[in-house]
């Protein structure tokens, strides 16, 4: 993978992983027993579907933080994780993927990862990036169109800037033109493929 911008942050109270996690939550529990059908900007993705999808990655840090490889883990955190309550469901995984990063050398660990090892500093950031991205689809998907907070969007901008054309992924469409002046929000969804509104 490109080379990316290393922020070398932990993640205590007030700090990006916490606020991103945060920032996830707050639009969670705004969602109506209605609107889990809904469609979001993620294609194939109901905004049920998207909040098990981050729910399901905040279930693997404890397990990947203990040295787990993904074979170990297996198809435990596969399909629908949420259940009946999904907001209480996603506090709780979000709370101890919160707990597990905040262990002392957390970040200095070896994390497992499908295609390889990277550090937990690494593991980190990447976990980050992801949920603020998908903190602005599921506000997209519930109509609650909201600015991120910027300190939000600067990290998450040089996560996405650092890893050049994520479509080669298959996870993102390709990036979007935006003007010279495109502010750091609308800069950092074009890298993702999504596209900003006013």
């Amino acid at each position: 993978m490109a080379h990316r911008r290393e922020h070398r942050r932990d993640a205590q109270p007030g700090t990006p992983f916490a606020e991103a996690l945060d920032a996830f939550g707050e639009r969670v529990r705004l969602v109506t027993p209605a609107q889990w059908d809904a469609p979001t900007p993620c294609a194939d993705w109901s905004v049920r579907d998207l909040v098990n999808h981050l729910t399901a990655e905040q279930l693997w840090v404890p397990e990947l933080l203990m040295g787990s490889t993904v074979a170990d883990v297996g198809s435990r955190f596969d399909g629908d994780v949420l259940g009946t309550d999904p907001a209480a469901t996603w506090t709780a995984a979000a709370e101890a993927a919160r707990t597990a990063f905040e262990a002392p050398g957390a970040t200095a660990l070896t994390v497992h990862l499908s295609f390889g090892d990277v550090s937990g500093q690494y593991y980190l950031d990447q976990l980050t990036a992801d949920a603020i991205v998908h903190t602005w689809d599921l506000a997209e998907g519930i109509r609650r169109r909201t600015r991120l907070p910027t300190g939000l969007v600067e990290f998450a901008l040089g996560e996405y800037e650092g890893y050049g054309d994520l479509s080669g992924s298959g996870l993102f469409d390709p990036p979007v033109a935006v003007p010279d002046d495109a502010g750091p929000q609308t800069r950092m969804l074009a890298l993702t493929g999504r596209r900003d509104r006013p």
